[in-house]
């Protein structure tokens, strides 16, 4: 079951190496050593918020201000996690503990178009070979990233931050397209940023601001329509 997990990963796999590549060289641009920006991979393993962790460690961002915005970026794991803990109500907490840890938005996506490996035999096995082949390839992508930050010419790699903006609008496009409302949110969260930049806030308060009230306006403009 577990090569069969593998197999199911290997497209993680292939999308995260390139994108783990881009983190390292970010990571290592912004002053975090290798070691560092590997661990966080290996502790962390939340792409979306070591960007946004590397991008606000470049700007001069406190530890307090990191921690509250990557927070609030990852709420929806809290969300995910309770789908993913109610397919496994039947299995021992020593297999529910390390999957939840395991829970990215691309395998989460996976596990959930398999959801009957949850009450077959071995069937953990399964799932734990697509989180281990994402895991280790984020991490590894890391480690190779910061390393050829190191030796890549610096205006080279100063123009790999593009990638950072890339990504998230690249996950932004798709929502946007399918709902109108999620680019006024992403306006609105933009424009508060801005303001409180202007209004003299620090750039990872500002940050935090800007996805809390922009992320609570979503709470009535995504209000589903009463049928």
């Amino acid at each position: 079951m577990m090569q069969k997990g593998f197999a199911k990963g290997f497209p993680i796999m292939v999308g995260y190496i390139p994108i783990a590549i881009t983190y390292g060289v970010l990571a290592k641009q912004a002053g975090i050593s290798l070691t560092e920006l590997t661990l966080m991979s290996v502790l962390v393993f939340a792409g979306a918020s070591q960007f946004m962790g590397a991008n606000m460690i470049a700007v001069g961002a406190g530890a307090i201000e990191i921690i509250v915005a990557t927070f609030v970026l990852n709420f929806r794991h809290f969300v995910m996690s309770l789908s993913f803990m109610n397919r496994l109500r039947g299995s021992a907490l020593k297999w529910k503990l390390p999957m939840s840890m395991g829970l990215t938005d691309e395998t989460f996506a996976v596990t959930a178009i398999h959801p009957k490996e949850a009450n077959m035999k071995n069937g953990m096995f399964f799932y734990a070979g697509i989180m281990v082949t994402a895991y280790f390839s984020w991490v590894a992508g890391s480690f190779l990233g910061g390393v050829v930050g190191e030796i890549i010419p610096e205006r080279l790699s100063q123009s790999m931050g593009i990638a950072l903006y890339a990504m998230f609008i690249g996950l932004l496009v798709p929502s946007v397209k399918k709902n109108k409302k999620i680019a006024l949110i992403a306006v609105l969260a933009m424009l508060i940023n801005a303001l409180c930049v202007q209004l003299g806030m620090s750039t990872g308060w500002a940050i935090v601001l800007g996805t809390m009230i922009g992320g609570s306006a979503g709470i009535f403009l995504l209000k589903e329509e009463q049928a």
